[in-house]
């Protein structure tokens, strides 16, 4: 378990299986990810049962994201790592809405990119946030990320194309 101000990093485990089959295939949630449309519970179970069945590994760190009280409130996962550049890309979900808005997503960003540059000895964590995102722009910044660029109109969705903003954080601008 990695330690933050108001969340732990834990393991994923089969018991997340319904609320990550919830969080998923709620459109209030998903309208700030890539995911586009509904997943079984048959797809999500096979996705978990693979992920919580294998060690985590530097490739691919995949963390269940829980309050102090161990509420199990979200996700967040490092991937596309590459280590020769040592570097990676970043993305987190707060399922649970009634803990948006609180600073839970903010302390997982910060306990993530603390675990990337310190245990992993990354140098650069990036991530994109489309740009209607008002809220994860913002806990972003206050995690250190800041906006190197922008994918014009590379998402679409309710109706109209939005852009994709580039985001990073590099180690030597980062502060614990």
């Amino acid at each position: 378990m990695i330690e933050g101000t108001l969340v732990n990093l834990r393991a994923p485990e089969m018991g997340d299986l319904e609320r990550n089959t919830r969080w998923i295939n709620d459109r209030e949630v998903t309208r700030f990810l890539s995911v586009r449309y509904e997943l079984s519970s048959a797809a999500e179970e096979g996705w978990l049962r693979e992920l919580a069945s294998k060690p985590m590994s530097y490739e691919r760190p995949f963390f269940a994201i829980a309050t102090k009280d161990d509420v199990h409130i979200g996700n967040v996962n490092l991937f596309a790592v590459v280590p020769e550049d040592r570097k990676c890309e970043l993305g987190i979900m707060i399922g649970e809405k009634a803990y948006w808005s609180q600073g839970y997503g903010t302390d997982a960003l910060r306990t993530i990119v603390r675990f990337a540059f310190e245990e992993m000895n990354l140098n650069r964590v990036q991530l994109h946030v489309f740009a209607y995102n008002d809220r994860a722009f913002a806990a972003y910044r206050k995690a250190g990320f800041v906006e190197e660029g922008r994918r014009r109109q590379a998402h679409y969705a309710d109706g109209a194309y939005h852009d994709a903003i580039v985001m990073s954080v590099l180690r030597d601008e980062w502060q614990p």
